[in-house]
């Protein structure tokens, strides 16, 4: 029956993945004719703007980031039926000046950056071409320390960009272009309906936190495809803020044919999910270098269900306690989380409330996942019926020492209390959950072997745990 479940929901899916939304036909408009020197020093935002405002009266068209060229600019807002498109060896390069950058992201909350390029209430948009989007990061940071840069002091708001910000728009296509050095989220969709992300170099620097991926936000029916993603934080995450509540859930969700690396965690559900996160499919993806691989994480009293993942090669190390995540090939997890002063409260809780509480994970799958890692699998919540009906089929598990990290620790961040949980590593440990089974899979301890060697599978607090091991 769980095998019927699964291919079910597959071909289901997978019926939309190739689709392409939007096709841009007609009039182009190039920037240079609008005004724009392209010469890396004058910001051309108004030029650009120009152009996208023009092709977006006429009916729709093309506006053409000419090849050749490095167009500095500050804010950028995209109009309906526009295709974005950057030439080879174009760039667009985010203006350094924060000063300029005063519209937030998350509207009333400005603690969480604001927008570069972005648009709202949008039918029929695309970015394409072979050029580069750049977010200038590095001169958005602080100090560089070892394995990341300091964040400068925030007072009533945080200046770093976000490169792109769609709310509400339909039928969106994102191909071929190449994004570096966001200071903050890269793509982040809001409320969007039928979009496709395909064949992007995604390059962020490892070092800058909060450089997420590709943030999917409240958003239905979006497929991401044929991917090269590297960030400091999580490459991919799907969730539903508290800010953009009126969107609705997040559901109707492909990834496939993906390669990541990050210093957070790779694929990720949550942290940040009011509402319902439902029928989700990760398929043949590769993530290399990693800190956390998957990791569902959720921290609100929204729902995480009916999610597979399979056929994923998993290779995770220990990095500092700058980033979440302690080198678990797989995370899957439900608690309250913080509360009080503490940077991660305020504006996640309902409005007026003071504490809140997580919702249910389950029925997820795992199938045909390949692990190599400094640390084991992690499952728990804080009541065993909040993370329920979680399935691994055919895992591999090799555990070796990487770093010079100690090890014998996993990561519950962001959550009310403790933070970690100290102990031996085990391949599974399963914490405060119910109805988990193992079936198939198999367990190797490497060399050279991890100091905190504990077993294969610890169970504590944990209800209706079947395994079948090979």
């Amino acid at each position: 029956m769980k095998n019927q479940t699964i291919i079910s929901l597959l071909c289901c899916l997978l019926l939309f993945v190739t689709g392409c939304s939007t096709s841009h036909q007609g009039n182009t408009y190039d920037i240079m004719t609008y005004g724009a020197k392209g010469d890396g020093q004058t910001d051309d935002a108004a030029a650009i703007q120009r152009a996208i405002n023009a092709c977006s009266a006429a009916g729709g068209g093309t506006v053409i980031i000419p090849a050749g060229h490095t167009f500095l600019c500050g804010p950028l807002y995209l109009k309906s039926y526009v295709n974005l498109h950057l030439e080879p060896n174009s760039r667009l390069l985010a203006n350094p000046d924060e000063s300029i950058y005063t519209e937030s992201v998350f509207r009333e909350n400005r603690g969480e950056g604001m927008m570069w390029i972005s648009g709202k209430d949008l039918k029929q948009i695309s970015i394409t071409g072979t050029g580069e989007i750049d977010g200038n990061g590095i001169a958005f940071m602080g100090k560089e320390l070892d394995d990341s840069y300091e964040l400068k002091p925030v007072t009533d708001f945080d200046p770093r960009p976000h490169v792109l910000t769609l709310i509400n728009a339909e039928k969106t296509v994102i191909r071929d272009i190449t994004i570096r050095n966001s200071a903050y989220w890269t793509i982040h969709l809001i409320g969007c309906y039928d979009a496709l992300i395909d064949g992007i170099s995604l390059l962020n620097n490892l070092k800058i936190r909060n450089g997420d991926g590709i943030d999917v936000d409240h958003s239905k029916k979006v497929r991401i495809a044929n991917c090269f993603i590297e960030s400091g934080d999580d490459c991919i995450c799907l969730k539903n803020r508290r800010e953009f509540e009126e969107y609705g859930s997040c559901e109707d969700i492909v990834v496939t044919n993906c390669v990541m690396t990050s210093r957070s965690c790779a694929i990720k559900i949550g942290s940040e999910n009011m509402d319902k996160i439902d029928n989700v499919l990760f398929n043949n993806c590769i993530i290399k270098n990693s800190n956390r691989g998957i990791g569902i994480q959720n921290r609100d009293e929204g729902t995480v269900s009916n999610v597979i993942f399979s056929n994923i090669l998993v290779d995770c190390m220990f990095y500092s306690d700058v980033w979440w995540g302690k080198a678990e090939p797989i995370y899957v997890t439900s608690y309250p989380r913080a509360v009080g002063n503490h940077k991660d409260a305020g504006w996640r809780f309902p409005k007026g409330a003071t504490k809140g509480h997580s919702g249910e994970v389950s029925n997820i799958f795992f199938n045909q996942i390949k692990c190599t890692s400094e640390n084991g699998i992690f499952v728990g919540g804080d009541t065993p019926e909040k993370v329920h009906h979680i399935y691994f089929d055919e895992i591999d598990v090799k555990l070796l020492k990487r770093t010079g990290y100690e090890g014998g620790v996993y990561d519950k961040r962001p959550c009310n209390g403790d933070g970690f949980v100290y102990d031996k590593t085990y391949a599974f440990y399963l914490d405060t959950a119910s109805d988990i089974r193992i079936t198939g899979c198999n367990i190797y301890w490497a060399f050279p072997q991890l100091t905190q060697a504990g077993g294969d599978i610890k169970e504590k607090n944990t209800i209706r745990v079947k395994i079948n091991k090979k």
